[in-house]
């Protein structure tokens, strides 16, 4: 795993790593994710940090409290699971690009 590393540039290759993050993170708070359930009569939009932006909810569902209660679990999880595979993606891109400290498939 260590074998071509030199580790007297270790220290520069944390603060690329260090500013790469913040970076990724400022990119983060500018995304939106939105999930849709019940073909729509929901819609939950969140972003890239994980606070929930806006939800949309169909007036037909205003009467059906456990139906809105479910599709609204959904496409919230849903959006969660957006933001949450977002940073894992952009985490392991980050750790490729440090040289053999990305996950080998």
């Amino acid at each position: 795993m260590f074998d071509n590393m030199d580790f007297s540039k270790m220290g520069e290759m944390l603060k690329v790593a260090q500013e790469n993050a913040q970076k990724m993170q400022e990119e983060a708070k500018n995304k939106e994710y939105t999930s849709k359930s019940g073909g729509g009569l929901i819609s939950v939009s969140i972003s890239g940090e994980g606070e929930i932006n806006d939800i949309s909810i169909d007036d037909s569902l205003l009467s059906d409290k456990e139906s809105l209660q479910i599709l609204l679990i959904s496409a919230t999880n849903d959006a969660i699971k957006m933001v949450e595979d977002s940073k894992k993606q952009a985490a392991a891109q980050m750790l490729s690009g440090m040289g053999g400290f990305g996950a080998k498939g």
